[in-house]
């Protein structure tokens, strides 16, 4: 097996085409053919189903698939690694939801640049499910997200607490019509709306990231959900406004990392972090860590 085998294979997947697959990686169909019947030939089992509409994947391909992205990103990581030029001593590879990466995370990466300048970042964007993976495959070092799963090797480490605040543009909006935007915060989110709006049927609008739903209300009005610290500019400027009466919620925010996996620069990130936060609660960042978190899921014996 080969990394051109990987890119092959993962080409034929996401198009359903040889034909489209050999372009996507600039060979010929035949070559294309001849990849995939060699990794097949290494698991003993067919990964595709080859038919006029083009091909599928077996259950064993869909099982390979994601095994099939790590090797890809493992690869591109090590590339990554030995080509860093000499200046760098190493590299992080550090992950976050967006509404984390809005003022309080570019800070951080500040702080750790100025002390060690001899590291090169990569930061990324992700949703709990891909930032998780990426850490227990090891591709990626350091991950910040609300909704976190236990998982075997991983240390998941509370850091504060986001405070959930409903914004729009009329302050005296407090009803949620058809206007208003679910924002899906994750599971814990759930259960405190629920909770406070036990009589809200299924909204008419939703959006899986805050900062789509902040567009959908500057641009058509309505109201909803997201970090104080997030909406600070917004309320600054005037454009939105702190629905009266409205209520906060809470959601905890953790930092994932390998239980094994600590190093120097790995330690200096993560205590980079802890100090950053701690500065937070000092001043009028509305972070707050005197919260018991909530419980994660627990991914230990999952297969």
């Amino acid at each position: 097996m080969d990394i051109d085998q990987i890119k092959t294979f993962l080409a034929v997947a996401a198009s359903g085409s040889f034909l489209e697959a050999a372009a996507q990686v600039h060979v010929t169909q035949s070559t294309v053919s001849a990849r995939i019947h060699s990794l097949e030939q290494q698991f003993g089992t067919r990964l595709f189903v080859r038919n006029r509409a083009g091909a599928s994947l077996t259950h064993a391909g869909e099982r390979f698939l994601r095994h099939a992205k790590t090797l890809l990103l493992t690869y591109e990581q090590a590339r990554h690694e030995v080509g860093l030029p000499s200046r760098f001593r190493t590299s992080l590879t550090l992950g976050a939801r967006i509404a984390l990466w809005d003022s309080l995370l570019p800070r951080w990466i500040g702080r750790l640049r100025a002390n060690r300048p001899d590291v090169s970042l990569n930061t990324e964007i992700g949703f709990e499910e891909d930032l998780m993976r990426r850490v227990i495959a090891g591709t990626m070092d350091l991950a910040l997200m609300y909704s976190p799963r236990q998982a075997a090797g991983i240390e998941v480490e509370y850091l504060f607490d986001e405070t959930l605040i409903l914004v729009g543009p009329d302050p005296e909006r407090r009803q949620l019509d058809d206007s208003y935007v679910y924002v899906d915060w994750g599971p814990t989110f759930f259960a405190q709306h629920r909770k406070v709006y036990p009589e809200l049927e299924r909204p008419a609008q939703t959006a899986n990231i805050g900062w789509l739903g902040l567009q959908l209300i500057l641009a058509n009005g309505g109201t909803c959900f997201v970090p104080e610290r997030v909406a600070a500019s917004y309320l600054q400027g005037g454009c939105l406004q702190r629905i009266t009466d409205s209520p906060s919620l809470r959601l905890p925010t953790y930092v994932v990392y390998p239980s094994d996996g600590a190093s120097g620069v790995l330690d200096t990130a993560l205590e980079e972090l802890r100090v950053l936060i701690a500065a937070e609660q000092t001043e009028t960042d509305p972070l707050v860590t005197d919260h018991e978190p909530a419980e994660v899921a627990d991914l230990s014996s999952a297969p």
